[in-house]
């Protein structure tokens, strides 16, 4: 393939810590799982995660994506997504008779037990997220009379609650970390006694992503973010690097590329979101390789992860009682 006239790329900058995360993974692997031992279709909620490679392949193979369980016949077997449904979904599920599996991701579930503890206790809890989020939807739905989310530090100096003396913060789990400082230091001005997580709600994924981001900003001239539109993790990173002075853009595949973001780039950086397959990142590479003359692919290294989650309780029973189980592969 004849390369881009007048765009000569020196050098891409590949994260090292990129793409999937544990919680990705589970979910992915508890469709597949599923389509195995449950029969096709196996109908799930929402985007597994929000990749349309990833849930198309799922798609190709029996799943069947669905906003509203009214779309679920009775009786069929259903896959909550890893972004986490409110429990007024889980007792529709019920009520429909509905076979459900739950693949929350479980640093998700850890917000929805916190939510719902907090509730309890009688706090009002402020819940740090985008209020249009699937996952920020479905921890209101814990104990919506007690949570009230916050977008912006401009939210966090206007809210009011009944207890200023009992107050709580939670957040969403694919935040900027950045943002969210700011946010909690004038929650913790306005609220001295605000009551903080155990243990900080944005994931390890997403702070490490963010993280590596912030490191690699020094040694490029321009970062694509591989993710899907409405990945908010993914959407967080090119803001981390935006914040740093980096023009970054976000693509879902190597031909979303324009060529004039490419002008005078001597070194391209390339990170993906926690739920891009390495796949799309490969095929970025190849892309940039061919088109713009890339001849040197360097992996830029921060910090190693090596989180796993098993799959559902209930999906593990499951399995075990299938007679496929013990067949050979």
């Amino acid at each position: 393939m004849e390369q881009e006239q007048d765009i000569k790329i020196e050098k891409l900058i590949l994260a090292r810590l990129r793409g999937f995360c544990a919680g990705v993974v589970r979910a992915i692997d508890v469709v597949e799982k599923a389509l195995e031992v449950c029969g096709r279709p196996v109908y799930v909620r929402h985007e597994i995660i929000h990749n349309r490679y990833v849930v198309d392949g799922l798609r190709a193979k029996g799943a069947i994506f669905v906003e509203d369980l009214s779309e679920v016949p009775p009786g069929s077997w259903l896959i909550f997504s890893a972004h986490g449904v409110s429990p007024a979904v889980v007792q529709e599920a019920k009520d429909r008779k509905l076979k459900a599996i739950d693949a929350t991701c479980p640093l998700v579930t850890k917000v929805h037990l916190e939510a719902k503890a907090l509730a309890k206790k009688g706090y009002s809890i402020l819940l740090i997220g985008h209020a249009d989020h699937v996952e920020t939807i479905g921890t209101m739905g814990e104990a919506p009379e007690h949570i009230r989310v916050i977008g912006s530090a401009t939210e966090a100096e206007k809210v009011s609650v009944p207890d200023p003396n009992r107050v709580a913060y939670l957040t969403q789990t694919t935040l900027s970390l950045d943002d969210t400082r700011e946010i909690v230091a004038v929650l913790k001005r306005r609220f001295p006694n605000l009551h903080a997580p155990s243990k900080d709600d944005i994931c390890y994924a997403t702070q490490n992503r963010q993280n590596a981001v912030k490191a690699m900003v020094p040694h490029m001239d321009l970062l694509l973010v591989l993710g899907a539109p409405n990945s908010s993790n993914s959407i967080r990173l090119c803001e981390v690097a935006k914040a740093k002075g980096l023009r970054s853009y976000l693509i879902e595949r190597a031909a979303d590329i324009k060529k004039d973001w490419l002008k005078n780039v001597r070194i391209l950086g390339l990170t993906a979101g926690a739920s891009a397959p390495e796949v799309l990142v490969q095929e970025v590479v190849k892309y940039v390789r061919e088109h713009f003359g890339v001849s040197q692919v360097e992996e830029f290294e921060t910090v190693e992860e090596n989180m796993h989650f098993s799959l559902p309780y209930e999906l593990e029973q499951i399995i075990k009682s299938s007679p496929s189980a013990a067949a050979p592969k």
